[in-house]
């Protein structure tokens, strides 16, 4: 198979996806309205709530949610095969995806920038709400935790990223100083921005930074996690537009970039794909295509993340509704593009069939490593790029889009905490709720000893959970639609494959944990297992019962308890 056909089929078919699909879910569908006034505008505070460009905000929105999955899980879900992953990310991004993420900032922005869990409480109750604060907890807590350990072994094993990562922080401070104080003109601090970036990249290729084996009593690993959760810890409670949204902003560009390169090189040096289209060989203890793969790869089709995400700070931020569409559904379609990218690179980045299945050994055997040393290859081929640097441009990538979705992940997580605390009669201030954060976090990623990898303990857990949650967030997408009189099927259909298979992958994975004896997973997967079917069980007797009953949602969305917004 020539790679360039892969290429250039998936990226048309999730291009026309945004062009065809994203208008009519925007026009039909969520309907869309440029007059409408958004809570950015309304609760405008200058730390949460800031009206912002659109270009800015899918940056932010863009970067948040792409993390290290889009590259994870397609590097590992290869091993299937290149047409069962290349078909569920192109049209996992058009018809899921998409749907999913600017549905999900659309019910938000029509309820005050309230969060997907608050929402729950609306339209299916406070027993759902509750049970929903539950799987939203331990899937921040599975990001959080794990994200700083994928970052931690990256800058170890990849020492020439760690001056382009941390000065990145750097660049984006004076980006939101340029854009927001001194009112800089964007294209032209965009283009400083990125020029600054990639300069850092060659920077750090030539004075790469190793750590000694131990730190202040910690190994180097350890010592990168507890210096990644005081970061965000202490960008989680500054203002949006002083850190969170330029860091992303300018990731979201430098992605873009990387991309250009990767298909640029793809285009020019032509590999092959030398991985088989459908894997009859597979490794021993692989194990079965369905439904692994549609966990496997979450990020890049369809995630339940995303609508944290796009619920809990991309729609405080949201300057015109009607930038949804581009904010949102294009989100997506980036993350998509990134996962297509991993797809082509790991199965057309090797010599020959024989290089590529002793990389693919056993299942998890892929990864982040197997992106970048086949990235890296391709970019050496196609743009004549020394294998250094083009390590270092990847694992600089997937490092800044992990450390971005971090960033929002504890400030996500802290609205959470808060919410909670609110639901048992606490209101808990943004650096109490924070510390809760980092205790909790912390704790899990250092409960299996100083090196810090206990972060990884859950994380077998993520996709399963991650889907879980796209199906509760489409649940209540459901019953909103239903009472608005306006199609359903866009979202129903999507929402029962997901759910059918993401239950099917905790019953399979119930299974493994009591062969393994691993008692601890086994009770977080029935905690999963029956608080979801619990909020699908309640949603869908609330959309029976509710589903006649007429909603306008420029006045009924007033109505909602304030309490519940967890606005911290």
């Amino acid at each position: 198979m020539n790679s360039l056909i892969l290429a250039v089929v998936g990226v048309a078919m999730i291009l026309l996806g945004y062009f065809l699909y994203s208008k009519f879910l925007s026009q039909k569908v969520y309907k869309l309205s440029s007059t409408y006034l958004t809570p950015a505008h309304q609760f405008r505070d200058g730390v949460d709530f800031v009206p912002t460009n659109k270009y800015v905000l899918w940056g932010h929105h863009f970067t948040s949610v792409a993390g290290a999955a889009p590259i994870v899980g397609p590097a590992v879900a290869v091993i299937w095969g290149w047409a069962p992953a290349f078909l569920w990310v192109t049209l996992g991004t058009i018809f899921f995806a998409g749907m999913h993420d600017l549905g999900a900032l659309w019910a938000s922005s029509r309820h005050k920038g309230r969060s997907i869990g608050t929402l729950s409480g609306r339209y299916i109750g406070t027993h759902g709400r509750n049970l929903f604060l539950v799987v939203i907890f331990l899937l921040l807590l599975m990001v959080n935790a794990a994200f700083a350990v994928v970052i931690s072994g990256l800058l170890v094993s990849t020492p020439t990223a760690v001056i382009p990562t941390w000065g990145a922080i750097v660049v984006a401070l004076l980006i939101g100083q340029a854009i927001y104080k001194w009112k800089w003109n964007l294209p032209l601090v965009s283009v400083i921005g990125v020029v600054v970036l990639y300069g850092l990249m060659i920077l750090g290729d030539r004075y790469p930074v190793e750590l000694p084996e131990t730190i202040m009593g910690l190994s180097a690993s350890a010592f990168w996690i507890v210096v990644l959760f005081i970061y965000a810890a202490i960008a989680s409670v500054l203002p949006v537009w002083m850190l969170l949204q330029p860091r992303d902003y300018i990731n979201g560009l430098q992605l873009f970039v990387g991309l250009a390169l990767l298909y640029g090189a793809i285009l020019i040096s032509n590999p092959t794909v030398v991985a088989p289209a459908v894997n009859q060989d597979l490794p021993e203890g692989t194990p079965g295509i369905f439904p692994l793969l549609f966990v496997t790869i979450a990020c890049g089709a369809i995630s339940g993340f995303h609508g944290i995400v796009s619920s809990g700070t991309s729609s405080k931020q949201l300057d015109k509704e009607s930038d949804a569409r581009f904010v949102g559904y294009f989100g997506a379609v980036g993350e998509g593009l990134l996962a297509l990218g991993t797809i082509i690179a790991t199965t057309s980045g090797f010599q020959a069939l024989a290089d590529w299945k002793e990389v693919y050994s056993e299942f998890n055997a892929g990864g982040a490593p197997a992106f970048v040393e086949a990235g890296g290859n391709i970019l050496n081929m196609g743009l004549g790029i020394p294998p250094s640097l083009s390590a270092t441009i990847l694992a600089t990538m997937a490092v800044l889009f992990a450390a971005t979705t971090m960033d929002t992940g504890v400030r996500l997580q802290r609205f959470v905490v808060a919410e909670i605390g609110q639901t048992m009669g606490l209101k808990l201030n943004p650096l109490v709720a924070t510390l809760i954060v980092m205790l909790v976090t912390m704790g899990l990623a250092f409960s299996a000893g100083a090196d810090g990898e206990g972060g990884m303990i859950i994380w077998p857990l993520f996709g399963t959970t991650n889907q879980l949650m796209a199906a509760l967030t489409l649940s209540v997408l459901t019953i909103i639609l239903a009472r608005l009189k306006r199609p359903i099927w866009p979202v129903v259909i999507p929402l029962v494959f997901v759910l059918v298979v993401s239950v099917y992958a905790l019953i399979i994975q119930l299974g493994q944990f009591y062969r393994e004896e691993n008692w601890l997973l086994l009770v977080l997967d029935i905690i999963i297992l029956v608080a979801s079917l619990l909020v699908i069980i309640t949603a869908v007797r609330a959309y029976i019962t509710t589903r006649n009953e007429p909603l306008d949602l420029d006045t009924e969305h007033d109505d909602l308890d304030a309490n519940a917004q967890a606005k911290v």
